[in-house]
């Protein structure tokens, strides 16, 4: 198969049949029956056509792509999963991990996992000796995606960042050298596949370090959206004062009256105030005791419960589906930041988002781990995010307006960062936002060193 790529610094044809020929896995273009269901990401909303998709097995088939894109002047992306996906980062060629699918659980503590693995493998795993990891909102994601991107999750306030657990990567740079990068082994890699995302080679393997953790206390409360003001009030004082056992946030829903979603929150607003507690059960218990008694509970689905249950406690949804989710940053969440919140987004508003959320931080995740890392965003106090449906141009664009009037509300408070896993467009501009100017300047240089043609796509950037 002979292709011409439509891009401008590239003006010839390339055959891919020599790729072809030194892959274990498979590649497929556009015109190949494979091709769409590759490609397309868990967000609908995303465009991925790519000139060709490689579905590898191997770390070596990895790397030989890489190379090939190199010696043809091509760029060369990377999805798993899909959920991070960016139709800027997809290149000439997307290099598809699913098949990295090793998932190996020591009862020691700790875990390895190939680039293909969601979190909803690895959890049960690891649930049979008692062990956790620090996984995100939903299981239904790439680990390697989600810790490279830092990995905050519902624990973070307990044990910080999944990132800073992590023992060791096995990547392919933007050379096509494959390289098992340590703290002590390319320690400036270390630095930057934590936090730095896809800049520095395309992650194949992964370990880090579980947590002992066979149970936990915890779910979500849900309230009548007309009684968000005051609850969102109790809860701002409530958990500023929680020991850093607990973590919680709150979500504004506005769910479809469908069957699968429960009837007290379908087709209606409704604010979730999402707990986890780490701690002694009934103090956990107690604890979230006095959110309920600030307004007549609607749905109460907080308990204990087994860890393999996680995805209890935010009920994120799995499906795929056409969103946009622009987040924000914030150094603080006073009262007048949660009645402009409200104002725009709360009962009565009009908001057209599926959902709004704010996330309270601190604890471990605000300290540095054993070794820095790219991860920029110790400080921030919470997150915010908006989603919103994109299933044609005019909601997207209604979507991202009201989203862009509810980060208006709360600028005075914006610290102008932003997660990189969070609903980030990568361009110059969001690199600027994912990372402190030391931090990106690091990253140029690891670039620099590790893909001095340009071939990842992720990497561009962070180039000046």
């Amino acid at each position: 198969m002979t292709l011409t790529l439509d891009a401008p610094y590239v003006d010839l044809e390339t055959s891919f049949d020599a790729l072809r020929a030194e892959l274990t896995g498979s590649l497929h273009t556009p015109d190949e029956p494979e091709y769409d269901a590759l490609v397309s990401p868990w967000n609908l909303a995303v465009p991925m056509r790519p000139a060709a998709v490689v579905a590898v097995r191997t770390a070596e088939d990895v790397a030989a792509t890489v190379r090939f894109a190199g010696a043809h002047g091509f760029t060369a992306g990377v999805q798993a999963t899909g959920h991070g996906a960016e139709a800027s980062l997809a290149g000439h060629l997307l290099v598809v991990t699913r098949g990295l699918d090793e998932c190996t659980v020591h009862p020691e503590g700790w875990a390895r996992v190939g680039a293909g693995v969601k979190w909803s493998r690895l959890v049960p795993e690891a649930a049979r000796h008692g062990l956790a990891g620090v996984n995100g909102s939903t299981t239904d994601v790439g680990i390697v995606g989600y810790t490279t991107g830092g990995g905050v999750g519902p624990m973070a306030r307990t044990y910080g960042i999944n990132a800073d657990r992590v023992r060791a990567f096995e990547v392919v740079t933007g050379d096509g050298v494959f390289r098992r990068v340590t703290a002590t082994d390319h320690p400036d890699l270390f630095f930057a596949l934590r936090g730095g995302k896809g800049a520095a080679g395309i992650v194949t393997a992964i370990e880090f370090d579980l947590v002992h953790m066979p149970e936990f206390y915890g779910g979500a409360v849900y309230f009548d959206g007309a009684d968000a003001a005051r609850v969102v009030d109790r809860w701002r004082g409530w958990a500023d004062a929680l020991p850093e056992q607990g973590t919680t946030s709150f979500v504004i829903f506005q769910l479809p009256p469908l069957p699968e979603i429960p009837p007290p929150l379908a087709g209606r607003m409704t604010l979730g105030i999402r707990f986890l507690w780490t701690g002694e059960p009934g103090e956990g218990a107690r604890l979230l005791d006095r959110i309920r008694a600030t307004a007549p509970v609607i749905l109460d689905d907080a308990r204990l419960r087994p860890y393999a249950e996680i995805d209890a406690v935010h009920a994120d949804p799995v499906d795929p589906m056409p969103v946009v989710d622009p987040a924000i940053l914030l150094d603080g969440f006073p009262a007048e930041a949660a009645e402009r919140l409200l104002a725009v987004a709360g009962y009565g508003s009009g908001s057209p988002q599926v959902l709004v959320e704010v996330r309270h931080l601190g604890g471990a995740y605000a300290r540095e781990g054993a070794y820095p890392s790219a991860f920029s965003h110790r400080s921030a106090r919470y997150s915010v995010l908006a989603v919103g449906m994109a299933v044609d141009e005019a909601t997207a664009a209604g979507s991202l307006a009201h989203a862009d009037q509810v980060f208006t509300a709360l600028a005075d408070w914006d610290t102008g960062g932003v997660w990189p896993n969070f609903g980030v467009p990568h361009d110059a501009v969001s690199a600027r936002r994912c990372y402190d100017e030391p931090t990106l300047a690091r990253l140029r240089e690891v670039v620099s060193t590790y893909d001095p043609q340009g071939v990842l796509q992720a990497g561009a950037y962070t180039r000046a």
